[in-house]
């Protein structure tokens, strides 16, 4: 089921959520929308599934338009950040209940209905929890009982609003593996809202980044991360050093102080901390600082580096076997010698 958003425009009173968002989603296609708070995400994922509806614009699923059509109309499947699950219902009967509730003529056979179920509950590796009760589960093992539930009406589109905001880093981790297994398995066109870059970065196979109502980018997490469009979409995306940058013949100088006034502007240049090499002697074209702060972080060690010309602040990232080679200490002098930059025309200092 391929979903193609048209000129979608929404406001809240004066805010605009959604500002006039065209975007074409294909059939068994995973995607993610990510943006800060206030971006617009949950707004379009919303209108998407028909709880809320655009002041303009059209909403079309498999080339039908749907724009009008109730949520109860749209074949959709809504995961909730919060679970939404019934306290008083069993495992087994949550996931039953879009079954049971259909219209009598549409409703499954009590059999059937149980096959169904089961089947469901053992591809979200949970069937040993049919006769449990939400409360007695813990918070991965209740979001994906959610999950089960929506794909139980056999969604034609499944939406998931911050799906494992709720869980703490290693459940949530767990639970973004488990869904790009789940999503291979069956195929069924999903959009996700994240704010987490690492989240979309890791799960989706189109990653569609908002700011303030509109798409700033949209593409494969590669494509995203590698070539951003603009300052926005890179700074969104993982932490950067900003430089001086000043286009020369052979290539471009970057520094952390200004040019004089006598020689042309600059450009702002952005380096990523793993783009930055980290020297123990001079080489042409390096930046001197000292080493002002060690975090190692698993298998990476995280370092803030002071630039000696005029204190800014640099942060480079290494492998753990790298920073030991080096031997670095706090209050060591170094060089630091950025591999790769990006400049964007136009961004000036």
């Amino acid at each position: 089921m391929s979903i193609q958003l048209q000129n979608i425009q929404k406001k809240f009173g004066d805010f605009v959520a959604v500002d006039n968002v065209n975007l074409n989603i294909g059939t068994g296609q995973l995607t993610a929308l990510l943006g800060p708070s206030g971006s617009g995400k949950t707004s379009l994922l919303r209108i998407i599934a028909g709880l809320e509806q655009a002041d303009s614009g059209q909403v079309w699923f498999h080339g039908q338009d749907i724009s009008e059509r109730h949520v109860s109309q749209r074949g959709v499947g809504f995961v909730f950040q919060h679970y939404a699950l019934f306290k008083q219902m069993t495992v087994y009967e949550n996931v039953a209940f879009g079954l049971t509730v259909k219209p009598k003529k549409q409703r499954p056979a009590a059999a059937e209905i149980r096959r169904k179920v089961m089947q469901l509950l053992e591809l979200v590796q949970l069937d040993w929890t049919a006769d449990r009760y939400p409360s007695q589960l813990s918070g991965g093992q209740r979001q994906r009982i959610a999950l089960a539930r929506a794909l139980a009406v056999e969604p034609k589109v499944l939406l998931l609003d911050e799906p494992f905001g709720a869980l703490d880093a290693k459940v949530r981790a767990e639970l973004r593996r488990w869904l790009r297994r789940l999503h291979d398995e069956i195929h069924v066109t999903s959009v996700f809202v994240t704010h987490d870059q690492e989240e979309a970065l890791e799960v989706a196979d189109q990653i569609v980044v908002m700011n303030k109502g509109r798409i700033e980018q949209q593409g494969s997490p590669e494509q995203v991360y590698d070539n951003p469009v603009n300052p926005f979409v890179l700074e969104f995306l993982g932490n950067v050093n900003l430089f001086h940058a000043r286009i020369r013949p052979g290539g471009v100088q970057l520094s952390t102080v200004a040019a004089p006034e006598t020689q042309q502007q600059d450009t702002l240049a952005y380096v990523r901390p793993h783009e930055i090499e980290v020297l123990l002697q001079a080489d042409p074209d390096s930046i001197a600082a000292e080493v002002d702060l060690i975090t190692v972080v698993g298998p990476s060690v995280r370092l803030d580096f002071v630039a000696q010309d005029n204190q800014q602040l640099i942060q480079v990232e290494l492998a753990k076997d790298n920073f030991k080679r080096l031997g670095l200490s706090p209050r060591q002098q170094v060089w630091l010698k950025p591999q790769q930059s990006r400049i964007f025309l136009g961004e000036g200092i």
